[in-house]
This record gives C-alpha cells, structure tokens and sequence, in this order.
C-alpha cells in the first residue's frame, strides 16, 4: 500500500495557473517535466484574474505570475502554501508586422502613420502596467492614449499586433521569440531605463498546500532548475 501511494503522489497531475507571457516557455517545460513522472495542466491569463480566482477559491495547485506583487499579496492574505520566488526577470519589446515602426522605439509611438498601439491591461496584467510606465517615463502617453487598445493579458495584446488589429504593441520579449512567431515582423527591446523590472514570482497555492503539497513543490523545484532555466533564457528571460 506504502508503495502504491508514493507512486500515485509523484504521478498526480497538478493545475498550474500561469501567466500569458509564460507560454511559450511552459510548453516546452512541462515535456521536459513530465519526462520526470509529474504531470501538469497549465491554464493560462493574466496574473490579476488569477489572483482574484485564487482568492475566490479556484482550484489552482501553483501559480506562476509575471510579477511578485500578485504572489506577494496572496501570500500576505494567506492564500499562498509557501512565500513567492523570483524566477525570472521578463523583457518588453515593441512588436509590428509594419516594418520600420519598431525600431523608432517608445519616442516613434505618436508618428501619424500609427493609428491603433496595443497593449495588455494595466489593471490586470504586469506587463500592461509596465508598458503603460514605459509610454509615460518616455514623455508619449498623453499624446497617444488615444489610440491604445487593451488585451485582457499579454497573448491577447500579442494578437491584436497579428491579426493587424494593431499597428504595433508592447508584448513580452518570450512572445516574439517563440516558435511561432519568430519570423513575423519586426520587433525592438524597449529601453529598461522607462521601465520598472519585471520580477516573476511563482509560489504554491493554498489549495496545493492542501492537497498536493509534494507534487506542487516538485514543480516549483523543476521551475527553479537548470532544465526549466536553460529553456526561459531561449526565450529571452534573464535569471535570478
């Protein structure tokens, strides 16, 4: 009996609530994970939903955030199993399928020709948040406010920018980076001095406390290692 649930804990599948930027990361991590014996089902959006399900009681095993404001707030209000780690720093980049619109960089965003520029909401999304300080600290906000349309998260602002629904947009540097998106457009680093750095937290969940306390720090430890580091640095992501 001992054996056979040692077993079933290392097999039990967990949810892993994670952040938009994430994706393309974590779909190569979760194979190099599950080649360990865990499994997990990775959900994603923005990091203020989850954090509002959470609180609700959703039942997310692990949360990877794209900032540690959410966790640290989790943590705080005792919904989190365990205090949030840093693992990985996020870029912001300017992302057109126009060419010669993002490499004129955050000062470009008022030229005429650029009629709509998406970016992830502020009130939910850090990388919207950051976007926003970016066109503020570089003295553009106020002239093209106007013209910003909001993605729930960074995926969705990242498809207004494909789609043509957009001009151009902030997104996550693991975005353009990723396999499908690689050679669509052109894409510039915003300059880090107009905006604050992007610490992202992943913590276990209280549910996961709860009920898969082993399987989610297995994760969490995975997420920490060199294996799921060696992948978020192809991605753009710089390290703790």
């Amino acid at each position: 009996m001992a054996a056979f649930l040692f077993c079933q804990n290392i097999y039990s599948q967990i949810t892993v609530a994670c952040a938009s930027n994430m994706q393309p990361a974590m779909e190569e991590i979760k194979i190099a994970y599950e080649k360990t014996g865990g499994r997990i089902k990775s959900v994603f959006g923005s990091s203020g939903k989850f954090t509002s399900q959470i609180k609700n009681g959703a039942p997310f095993d692990v949360f990877v955030s794209a900032d540690m404001d959410y966790p640290e707030s989790l943590y705080v209000w005792k919904y989190a199993g365990s205090r949030p780690k840093v693992y990985a720093y996020g870029k912001l980049v300017l992302w057109s399928l126009k060419t010669g619109l993002a490499e004129k960089g955050v000062a470009g965003l008022g030229d005429a020709g650029i009629s709509k520029i998406a970016i992830a909401d502020p009130r939910l999304a850090p990388y919207g948040r950051e976007s926003e300080r970016a066109m503020k600290n570089g003295g553009v906000y106020d002239a093209v406010s106007s013209r910003i349309v909001y993605g729930d998260n960074i995926a969705q602002a990242a498809q207004y920018i494909v789609t043509g629904a957009a001009d151009i947009g902030f997104t996550a540097k693991s975005i353009v980076l990723s396999p499908q998106n690689k050679d669509k457009g052109t894409w510039a680093d915003v300059d880090s001095t107009l905006y604050s750095v992007i610490a992202q937290g992943v913590m276990v969940c209280r549910y996961g406390a709860d009920n898969n306390p082993d399987a989610s720090e297995k994760f969490v430890s995975f997420l920490l290692g060199p294996g799921a580091r060696d992948i978020m640095k192809q991605f753009g992501y710089s390290l703790p």
